[in-house]
């Protein structure tokens, strides 16, 4: 798993790739960051942080576009599961890959952090438990993004469906609202992506937020892993 979380960092910080979604984020965060602390004059980062939920819909798809997909388009996808790393090992090392890189961005956040403590004390605890959110919204979503690569041998229809779900994802709470039929807009409300991590920008870490996101992590995983297995034995 090793080598194999090496070569996906190596292909996407030796590709404009890792430049230009770090870039994106970058930007756009610090867009988000100025308009609330200095033009609203405030501490803080809560406004940046509910924004910046949107950019994360539209980069997290471009990140985990090519973790399966270009594999495929390259034929070597073959070779890669011929390797001695078991199924779990190689689609863990390519959504670690692709985590990371995220994780980076995430880390911005701790740099405004500190330019705002440079005027005033910011809410160490609010920043911190929206930054875990961060982490655990953007691994949900790339777990997803994984799976859709492995479906595809194009790296554009991955990030273009990965873009569409992960609107959904972020509108689910407002498709909820206009829903009537109860049970129906309870079992959405209970996949609402924006319920739980809203949560976590008001310094809240909510343990059901966490199981959620993990456990959503977890399943697309295990469905990319189940994907390959019935191609392999097929």
């Amino acid at each position: 798993m090793r080598a194999i979380l090496k070569r996906e960092l190596s292909s996407y910080f030796n590709s404009a790739i890792a430049y230009i979604v770090m870039a994106m984020f970058f930007g756009f965060s610090g867009y988000f960051f100025v308009g609330t602390c200095f033009v609203g004059n405030t501490s803080s980062l809560s406004p940046a942080f509910s924004n910046i939920f949107v950019i994360i819909v539209f980069l997290t798809p471009i990140i985990a576009m090519k973790t399966f997909s270009e594999e495929k388009r390259q034929h070597t996808d073959q070779a890669l599961f011929t390797s001695p790393a078991s199924l779990p090992r190689i689609v863990l090392g390519k959504f670690l890959g692709a985590f990371i890189l995220y994780a980076v961005c995430c880390m911005i956040f701790v740099v405004y952090a500190l330019i705002i403590s440079i005027f005033t004390t910011p809410d160490w605890a609010v920043i911190l438990c929206t930054i875990i959110g961060l982490l655990l919204l953007g691994g949900a979503l790339i777990a997803i993004d994984v799976f859709i690569s492995a479906l595809t041998e194009s790296q554009v229809i991955a990030a273009v469906v990965g873009m569409a779900v992960g609107l959904v994802a972020y509108m689910m709470s407002s498709i909820v609202s206009m829903i009537e039929v109860e049970w129906i807009s309870n079992a959405l409300s209970a996949i609402a992506f924006t319920n739980y991590y809203s949560t976590f920008t008001y310094g809240i870490l909510d343990p059901s937020g966490i199981v959620f996101f993990l456990s959503v992590t977890a399943l697309f995983l295990f469905f990319t892993v189940r994907v390959f297995e019935r191609k392999r034995w097929s």
